[in-house]
């Protein structure tokens, strides 16, 4: 029972914030493959729930944003909008896990339109790319940071 906890703590928080995947796992004590496939799980969740939904959360997202008043075009909007132009899908894929977020990213994907076999084709390289990579520099500077912590006498 406590084992499925912490699987399903590690796969929920993927699918919300990516990076936070890695953290969770290394916290509670999962191995490195187990943690790599939940966070890939989470993240793939996300993409399929929110690129069904896309265009209506979109739609949410700038009613809301109309509601509170803030402008269209911002830094970060204009950012987004350079990285579609220039690279498509395959580059707000590869952006998501590290600087948007699952949902933010698979809505940015769906809202210019991309087809939903892209989105999942795309998300799911970055997924498996991205949680290989980061999994293994938490649970490798994870153990260098315990062991130099250690080391250090108080």
């Amino acid at each position: 029972m406590i084992e499925l906890v912490k699987y399903l703590s590690v796969y929920l928080i993927s699918m919300v914030k990516f990076f936070g995947g890695p953290v969770t796992g290394v916290s509670l004590g999962l191995t490195y493959m187990e943690t790599v496939l939940l966070t890939i799980a989470g993240m793939m969740t996300s993409v399929i729930i929110f690129s069904i939904i896309g265009r209506a959360a979109s739609k949410w997202l700038s009613n809301r944003r109309k509601a509170k008043q803030k402008p269209v075009f911002t830094k970060k909007s204009r950012r987004i909008v350079q990285v579609w132009c220039r690279f498509g899908t395959p580059g707000v894929a590869f952006l998501t896990p590290i600087l948007l977020t699952p949902i933010f990213g698979t809505i940015v994907a769906a809202l210019f339109g991309a087809p939903r076999k892209h989105i999942f084709l795309h998300m799911l390289w970055s997924s498996i790319f991205w949680s290989a990579l980061l999994n293994l520099m938490v649970f490798e500077f994870g153990q260098m940071a315990e062991g130099l912590l250690l080391s250090i006498k108080f």
